[in-house]
């Protein structure tokens, strides 16, 4: 029986510099019918053009997956911590606007 737990364990390997992470506070979806694209941004104060850090593909059925593992980390976490607050006002579409300022600059 013991056999067949180990037949089904995936070891996933953590590489050092992956396990450091990329920093992104914007996030950029798209889709056709075979795939979703991620691409994670790092939006920064005062610079007009920003870069995409990493772009993840994955199938449609990983994408619901992924938005299902979400949604119960996500309610995991608000019972612990409190409820998120949504600070990015929404536009008439009901998506977000994404100010292209981040408050007043400081001088060092």
């Amino acid at each position: 029986m013991e056999d067949k737990k180990n037949q089904n364990q995936l070891n996933i390997e953590l590489k050092e510099d992956v396990a450091q992470g990329v920093y992104s506070n914007l996030a950029v979806i798209t889709h056709s019918p075979s795939e979703f694209v991620l691409d994670f941004v790092r939006v920064m104060p005062g610079v007009p053009k920003a870069q995409v850090k990493s772009r993840v593909i994955i199938t449609p059925e990983h994408a619901k997956r992924l938005m299902n593992a979400l949604n119960d980390n996500i309610k995991r976490y608000e019972s612990i911590h409190g409820p998120i607050k949504q600070s990015v006002p929404q536009g008439p579409d009901g998506g977000p606007v994404m100010p292209m300022n981040f408050g007043p600059t400081g001088q060092a």
